[in-house]
Formats: structure tokens, sequence, C-alpha cells
């Protein structure tokens, strides 16, 4: 008996009708290769025509959303995997995503620009992501730029680069924080305090470490020292233990973080001194871990959930999503003062 033949439309049938090879339909379906826009429009109008939709790709070629949110983050994956503050923004973004059945598209790139630009390049050529999400913003950040270029709406999550396009999510008054940790230690008898930054080329370094030196003249005071990390808890270290060792040491330190803040402890336990007996320390974040460590850490908190909500409600507006409630109130950096700072002997 004769085997009916089937009517499925294939791969095959939509390459025919575009005129073009089978390799040039699957590699335009799944966002790959460079073709001329006349070409791929010939091919997804094929496809259209024939009903043929293989995947999502499609889909998301021929115009539909893609439902998710890209955010790609330069930070070398052995710093990224020791410090929770990307945890707490994105578990604040997927709080708003999720329930709108919105996903979120992750790409750690490490610390190399062009690889950064690449990431950005190919989420919009594979259309893969109908938004992104920007964190620390840098000095001459090119990215607002790129992304212009590319037609992709975005967010900024902290403080831009001078003049930028890209809306940016920050609290109302960033410099309160640092301002409380520095009256914090002078009120405790400090005369000696020290800043660990993070790197120079960040925005908020800048910033912050202004507002530390700026508070530290309001009380007639300069800074003990002042020294840029790399986030690493070796490089933190470090620079701690020059600090320490050095002719007139500081008897409180001011942290970019709380992971710094924890390096700088433990470099400063290694050299025999007692936190906060003879080094106060103040870290920056309020992550969970520095409540279960001894002495639990002063930190200046960061409003992390708050700020990932924000970002992603300010997209999901911006992308048309009905109901969707005005992005909440980031509140400023506030002082907890717990058990790593004490009266200076």
């Amino acid at each position: 008996m004769a085997q009916r033949k089937t009517n499925r439309t294939t791969i095959s049938d939509v390459a025919a009708l575009a005129g073009v090879s089978v390799s040039a339909v699957s590699k335009i379906v799944n966002g790959k290769g460079s073709f001329p826009e006349a070409t791929r429009a010939r091919v997804l109008w094929a496809a259209d025509r024939l009903r043929w939709s293989p995947s999502a790709a499609a889909v998301a070629l021929r115009g539909a959303k893609t439902r998710a949110i890209g955010m790609v983050v330069n930070r070398a994956p052995d710093l990224l995997n020791a410090d929770p503050h990307f945890a707490l923004l994105i578990a604040g973004m997927e709080s708003e995503l999720a329930p709108r059945d919105y996903g979120l598209l992750l790409h750690i790139v490490g610390e190399h620009p062009e690889a950064e630009e690449r990431a950005y390049r190919r989420l919009a050529d594979e259309r893969r992501v109908d938004a992104v999400v920007l964190t620390e913003s840098r000095v001459n950040d090119p990215r607002a730029a790129l992304l212009r270029d590319l037609r992709m709406p975005a967010v900024l999550i902290g403080t831009p680069w001078r003049t930028h396009p890209i809306p940016a999510v920050e609290a109302a008054d960033r410099e309160q924080g640092m301002k409380d940790a520095v009256d914090h230690l002078v009120d405790l008898g400090h005369r000696r305090i020290a800043y660990v930054s993070g790197p120079e080329d960040r925005v908020h370094t800048g910033h912050r470490r202004r507002t530390f030196t700026d508070r530290l003249h309001h009380h007639g005071l300069l800074p003990s020292h002042t020294l840029a990390s790399d986030f690493a808890a070796r490089t933190t270290g470090a620079a701690v233990t020059q600090m320490l060792l050095d002719d007139s040491p500081p008897t409180a330190i001011v942290f970019a973080n709380d992971m710094m803040a924890l390096a700088g402890i433990s470099a400063a336990r290694r050299l025999g001194r007692d936190v906060p007996g003879d080094l106060s320390v103040v870290g920056h974040d309020d992550l969970p871990l520095g409540q279960l460590l001894h002495p639990q850490l002063t930190t200046i908190r960061q409003d992390l959930d708050h700020m990932g909500r924000a970002a992603a409600l300010s997209l999901l507006r911006h992308l048309g999503e009905e109901d969707t409630p005005p992005p909440p109130t980031v509140t400023p950096p506030q002082l907890i003062i717990r058990e790593s700072t004490a009266k200076a002997r």
C-alpha cells in the first residue's frame, strides 16, 4: 500500500519560496549570521506565508515581543560569585518580571569592553530581549551611545556619567549614608579614618570618595588614607595590610562594599588587630552575610531590592505593559550600626 505524502511544510519549502539556501533560513530564524535586511524580510515573509514557525526565535524575528529583559554584567566570574550584590538586584527585578511572564537573560562577560559590546550587539541582532538593564555606570560610559545606535530600550541602576540619555534608577540622596558613616566614626573619637574604594573607572567610586573627603573636611579632618581596589579580596587585603603597617595607621576604615570590608577585617586579624577594639570597620550594601559574622558588620544599606524592582517596572511601562504600577521610590542609603565600630582607643 502506497504511503501518503505528508503536507507538512519544511525548512526546504521556506528556502525555495524565499529564494535562499536552507542554511540561510536556519541562520536567520535563529538570529545568527549577517544578512541584508531585504533577505531577512523575504525569509520571514516566506515562513509566514507557509505558516512555518520552528522556534520562538522565528516569532521574535517577526516583531513579537520576546518577553525577556537582558542584563550584561562586566565582572569577572570569581568576583561575581563572591559578591551577592547582583543577586539581590536580580531578585528585585524577578519579583516584578516573573508575575508578568517576563524572563531575565543574564550575560556574564568579564571585564572586557569588547566582549560587553559584542554581547549587547548579539542581543539586539538576534532580537532575544525587548530591553536591557545597565549597572555600574563608568567614566566615559560608551553604552548609552551603543544602545541608542542599536535602538535598544534601557534603564540604568545607579549614578549616571554626567548627562546620560538613559533613565536612571537611584536614591534621591545618594550621599546621605556616607555622610552618616563619617559622622558616626568622628562621634566615636576617630581622627585617622581611611577609605578603600572600588575601581577608579566606576562613577560611584568618585562620588563616594568625594562625599567621604568632604564630610571629613566638615569636621576639620583629612583622610588618613584613600586607596582604590578592584573588589577582589586579595587586593583589598593587601591594601588594608599596607595601611595598617604604616607609621600612622588608621583607626577606622570605610569600604566600598561589604565583601571588601570582610576582606579588610580578615587582613587586620592576620596582623593581630582586633575589630573593633583596634580598628573600626564600615561596609556598604548591607548584604545578609554581614549579620552572620562576629562582629556583625556596621554598614551603609542600599535599597537593592527596590532598585531592581524600580528598574524592571520602568522598562515594563516603557514596553507598554498595561496595569504596571509606578516604580517604587528608592530610599536613601542608610547607616546600619552594628558591632564592627567602637570608640577609638
